[in-house]
């Protein structure tokens, strides 16, 4: 398939953006719906909508990548920083947290593999003239 590079970032952009707007719009019914969340403390809805803003300007840079790889890929890689930190803080959370092996699974597709992406993108898709 050509130009599949852009078609994942383009899904990734699109679930990046469900994700910010739901936090931002019900960031209650967001923190009740994901697995393990409740768990990482009280809900603080300035907190979540903060983490909702970040979601959207991750989604804007995959998306800008996916419209034009050039001139959006700065924004690709400065969303795959943010996903990879996050996804850093969640493996030390889990290291030191009393179920390691759950808490990794439980993060692999939404925090891990949703972080793997932009950063593989970022660094094996870099275009010409970026």
């Amino acid at each position: 398939m050509r130009n599949w590079d852009r078609y994942l970032a383009g899904l990734m952009a699109a679930a990046f953006a469900a994700n910010g707007l739901a936090m931002l719009a019900a960031p209650l019914n967001w923190y009740d719906a994901v697995p393990g969340v409740p768990a990482t403390g009280p809900f603080n809805p300035h907190f979540v909508r903060d983490i909702g803003a970040i979601y959207l300007a991750c989604a804007l840079g995959l998306g800008w990548f996916a419209w034009r790889p050039a001139q959006g890929w700065p924004a690709l890689v400065l969303a795959a920083v943010w996903l990879t930190l996050h996804a850093a803080i969640h493996v030390y959370d889990a290291a030191c947290g009393p179920t390691p092996a759950a808490d990794m699974l439980r993060d692999l597709v939404g925090v891990y593999l949703f972080a793997a992406i932009p950063l593989a993108l970022a660094l094996l898709r870099k275009p010409q003239g970026a």
